[in-house]
């Protein structure tokens, strides 16, 4: 009667918390207080997987947190596939056993049930042979009903809680998320909500370009293998399987899984969410997790509620990057127009001043372009402009940028570059249209080029532009077809 009475208050004591944790504590402080047990384990039963894996252990037990077996896989599993206790007073005579601590001499496995169906099992060892009798193993299954209903609480107010935050979570997601249209930031702002709201460790946002994926941003405390801007192969990673099938991946132990590429070192546990516009492939959402068995099937919606709120608002700052380089392309021409070369040029400027660098500015005025139009006619005049415009892009650098001013005039940024090298690149221009047979044309087409450079002739956008143009108007007036270098700010512009 006793011992039934300390089982009572046994039970009241793991029905007091809803917290998981909590509750194996409890539940190991029990059998190690209550029932003298010294070796032992709680596991709980993954469905999916139709497997059971340890959530909790006592002592020396003969598994590891973490640890994983199937049902009705050794005296554990057989438990769980049976429904009932299964007890080796011999280990070493029962076939089921397999032997993981050479010290076990016996071993008892309780399933945990909830109306009829397993939760888990409670497993016990001890070095002794035949060491739990009947009355024991009995109390012990009186006790797994109690500890069955406290997990079983603990879950369900898990599973409500962790609805609930999933629930806020697409509520926060769709609110900030429609309010950036800047690409770059809007992916930074996807990934900090995932991680304050999904409780991960990482997440890494692989949007497709060309045939493959390219990690465009990241965020998170994991160990980084893939620098932003990387590009994985086509087909290869569970990110390029979850975007070739369009549906979810889930993997709680990426080590077993073949051919997985390690994004970040310490992911144990990996989800990849596809994100996809209107049947539009956009790229995919990979959520990573230092701990095995981190995610739950039961996570996949709410997470995929979010990948289509992300991806309506990817192809929002798509559209929106699109109408914006629509804004800052010369219709004529296809370069780029004054409104960017205004941009650009404040951006180049600021950042040259930063690391104190230099940065040169060409302007250059296409010679005698109306006289040209007066012999050829308006069309070929502007076939004149876009032939230019594209010899220009094909002999200018990447980062360099190259603007239609207005008119037949021209401007080119070159940043990091000296006013030496601007010059050498203006005089290559130079010849190459001064070269080019312009169709329809019948007399050679010819430019001028006036070159500054920052901080030399200037700090400010007023400062440098007014120096090269003033170096362009010294090449005008000294017979055009030729390059002209401001030399200092207080001299007269020289030809070089």
């Amino acid at each position: 009667m006793q011992k039934i009475a300390i089982l009572y208050d046994a039970g009241q004591a793991i029905l007091s918390t809803f917290d998981l944790d909590e509750v194996l504590n409890q539940i190991l402080s029990i059998l190690r207080d209550y029932f003298q047990l010294q070796n032992g384990a709680v596991l709980l039963l993954d469905k999916v997987k139709s497997e059971l894996y340890v959530k909790a252990h006592l002592g020396r037990s003969n598994v590891d947190v973490g640890f994983r077996m199937s049902v009705g896989h050794g005296l554990t599993g057989a438990a769980a596939q049976l429904k009932r206790p299964v007890y080796a007073p011999d280990v070493s005579r029962d076939p089921r056993y397999f032997n993981r601590v050479p010290e076990t001499k016996s071993e008892v496995a309780i399933p945990l049930m909830v109306r009829e169906e397993v939760v888990g099992v409670l497993d016990f060892q001890s070095e002794q042979l035949n060491y739990f009798d009947s009355e024991m193993i009995d109390l012990l299954t009186l006790f797994s009903t109690q500890a069955s209903l406290a997990l079983e609480n603990a879950r369900l107010y898990s599973l409500e809680r962790r609805r609930a935050e999933q629930l806020e979570a697409i509520n926060a997601v769709a609110r900030q998320t429609t309010a950036v249209l800047e690409l770059d930031d809007l992916l930074r702002v996807v990934c900090n909500l995932l991680l304050d709201w999904f409780h991960i460790d990482h997440v890494a946002v692989l949007l497709v370009e060309g045939d493959g994926l390219r990690m465009r941003a990241h965020e998170g405390r994991l160990t980084s293998n893939l620098s932003v801007g990387a590009q994985l192969a086509p087909g290869a990673g569970l990110a390029a399987r979850a975007l070739s099938a369009g549906r979810s991946i889930l993997e709680n132990q990426v080590q077993n899984v073949p051919g997985y590429i390690a994004g970040f070192a310490e992911t144990r546990s990996e989800v990849c969410v596809p994100l996809i516009f209107f049947g539009q492939k956009l790229g995919v959402l990979a959520l990573d997790s230092a701990k095995p068995d981190a995610f739950d099937p039961d996570d996949i919606q709410p997470l995929e509620s979010v990948a289509d709120i992300c991806a309506a608002a990817i192809q929002n700052a798509n559209n929106f990057a699109g109408m914006k380089e629509l804004a800052y392309i010369d219709g004529l021409t296809g370069i780029h127009n004054r409104r960017y070369f205004e941009t650009r040029i404040l951006e180049e400027l600021e950042r040259a001043s930063r690391a104190q660098t230099r940065t040169s500015v060409i302007m250059i005025d296409i010679d005698d372009f109306k006289r040209v139009n007066d012999e050829v006619g308006h069309l070929l005049g502007d076939e004149v402009l876009r032939s230019v415009s594209s010899m220009m892009k094909q002999h200018l650098r990447k980062p360099d940028i190259v603007s239609r001013f207005g008119g037949e005039e021209f401007a080119i940024v070159l940043p990091d570059t000296s006013i030496e090298n601007a010059w050498r690149v203006a005089e290559k221009l130079r010849r190459q249209v001064g070269e080019h047979h312009f169709a329809g044309v019948p007399r050679p087409v010819t430019i001028s080029c006036g070159i500054a450079e920052a901080p030399t002739h200037g700090m400010t956008r007023d400062e440098i532009v007014a120096a090269a143009d003033s170096a362009l108007y010294a090449a005008k007036q000294a017979g055009r077809n030729r390059t002209v270098a401001t030399g200092t700010r207080k001299e007269a512009p020289i030809e070089r």
